[in-house]
Parts: C-alpha cells; sequence; structure tokens
C-alpha cells in the first residue's frame, strides 16, 4: 500500500511540475510575441530626443502623441485627400479576403472529398507552394500582371491576394476530417453538390474560414501596393505611409512608428473578435498527406 501511495505520488509531482514547465514556456513565449508591439508603441511616443538617445531605452519616459500629430499634419497636406487612401485599403482588403476565402473553399472541397484525375497532384502543388514567400515570385507576377495589362490597377493587388494556397490548404485539411456518411446523408435527402457544400460544409468548417479570413486580411491589409501601382488616387495606406516616412529619414523615425502602429490595428482588432475560432482551427485541424 505505501508503495502505492509512494508511485502516485510521485507521478502527481512529475504532474504539477509539467504543467508548471508548459506554463512557463507560453508565458515566454507570449512575452517574445509581445514585445514588438509594446516597443513600436513606445518607440511611436517618444519625442525626437528619447528616439536618438544612446544606449537606446525600450520604454518611453515622456510620452507624447506629437509622432501622431504629425502623421496626420502630413497626410492633411497631400494634394489626394486621405480618406481615399483608407477606402482604398479597405476595399482592396475587403474585396481580395471574401473572395479569397470563398474560392478557396470552393476548390478545396472537391479537393478533400472527391477523387479525379490529377487531384493527388494538386493537392502536392499547393502544399510545395507553401514553401515559397512571397518575395520569390514577384518579378514573375510583375511580368504576367503587366502582359495582362493590369499594373497601375487595383486588380493587380486583388488577384494575386485572391490566388493565395495558404487558406486553401488549411480548408482542405479542414474538410478532409468532415465524414463522408454526413455528404452522402444531404445526397440520400436530395441536396445538390453546390447545396451541400453552402448548407452542410460551410457551416462545419466555421473556424477554418475564419482563420484564412484573419490570414487574407493580414496579409493585404499590411501589403505595399507601390510596387504595382503608381497613380496616386490608387494606393493605399502602407504605401503613403511609407512615402511619409522615407521623405527625410531621421525626421520622420517618430512618425514611422505611429505610422506601424495605426497598421497594426485592425488586424488585431480581426484577431481578438475571432480568436476562438483560430484556436478550435489550430487544435482540430490536423495535416494529412
Amino acid at each position: 500500500m505505501a508503495k502505492l501511495f509512494s508511485k502516485v505520488g510521485r507521478r502527481a509531482t512529475h504532474s504539477i511540475a509539467g504543467n508548471i514547465g508548459v506554463l512557463a514556456f507560453l508565458v515566454l513565449l507570449g512575452v517574445f510575441m509581445v514585445i514588438p508591439f509594446v516597443y513600436a508603441v513606445a518607440q511611436s511616443l517618444k519625442p525626437p530626443e528619447e528616439l536618438f538617445v544612446f544606449p537606446p531605452k525600450f520604454f518611453v519616459r515622456n510620452p507624447t502623441p506629437d509622432n501622431y500629430i504629425n502623421l496626420f499634419m502630413r497626410t492633411n497636406n497631400m494634394w489626394v485627400p486621405f480618406e481615399r487612401y483608407i477606402f482604398n485599403s479597405i476595399y482592396m482588403t475587403l474585396i481580395s479576403t471574401i473572395a479569397s476565402v470563398i474560392f478557396a473553399a470552393m476548390a478545396a472541397f472537391p479537393l478533400a472529398k472527391f477523387r479525379f484525375p490529377g487531384s493527388v497532384l494538386y493537392s502536392k502543388i499547393i502544399t510545395v507552394s507553401l514553401l515559397f514567400v512571397y518575395e520569390v515570385t514577384y518579378i514573375p507576377q510583375y511580368i504576367l500582371l503587366s502582359k495582362l495589362g493590369l499594373i497601375d490597377n487595383p486588380l493587380a493587388i486583388i488577384l494575386p491576394s485572391i490566388a493565395s494556397t495558404l487558406g486553401l490548404f488549411l480548408m482542405q485539411q479542414f474538410m478532409s476530417q468532415i465524414p463522408d456518411a454526413l455528404i452522402e446523408a444531404a445526397t440520400v435527402d436530395g441536396s445538390s453538390t453546390f447545396r451541400t457544400f453552402w448548407s452542410v460544409i460551410m457551416p462545419n468548417v466555421k473556424p477554418a474560414w475564419i482563420t484564412a479570413f484573419i490570414l487574407s486580411f493580414q496579409a493585404t491589409w499590411n501589403r505595399d501596393t507601390s510596387s504595382f501601382i503608381f497613380t496616386e488616387q490608387f494606393k493605399n495606406l502602407p504605401a503613403i505611409f511609407r512615402q511619409i516616412s522615407v521623405s527625410n529619414t531621421i525626421a520622420t523615425v517618430g512618425v514611422a512608428s505611429a505610422a506601424a502602429v495605426i497598421l497594426m490595428i485592425p488586424p488585431i482588432l480581426v484577431f481578438v473578435l475571432s480568436q476562438s475560432n483560430v484556436l478550435e482551427t489550430m487544435a482540430y485541424s490536423g495535416i494529412k498527406g
């Protein structure tokens, strides 16, 4: 009996120690993730004398909103209204994100639930495409868009964003775990393939397409359009903030930090409002070969 209690005690001790270790690791990881945002906010609130002090200080001692005021003063002095840049960012981001989620879901459904010639090859190509960062495809993408006559057009940003394969891969993995019996039952009840997709599959993969929405939103919102769009009234917020930040490198360090903080707010809000679905996706979507 004494040996039994001794073993139980050791297991409980190991379990508590393991939980504490995991908790400490997660706290440390969370701190490292928060540090860049805290630093950006601190930089945006620093007066010039603190921005160039050596050695540099992490936290701000005398916070001031002057960098934000200077940023909006510079944007108000431009010949294109600042509201136009805001509209361009919202327009391109929402159109790209919504279309990306819809097309990715429609492509993921047959790849996950049907077998047709080339389906395995398509799945492998999608997986391999995730290995390439966006910058690798920059030149081929520019050449293709140029031949299509889409340079200096919002479609030069929207179409490549729609073609992103990350959301497609994520939803394919999630849909592959839906029981085939669910689809068969809908078919027996007289449901068409499209109706089954829209009424049965999409509600069951809600966490996946919300996660795809967040990832697409973040990528498109932060994308600088100045490489593909040259007409001023078609540019978005990252492009105009970049123009302001590089106009005078020393004088606009604080302004650039303020612009970075403003650009971070919408993606963070979207993530906070949808974080439960993201966590559910990470917990239940297994990766299948």
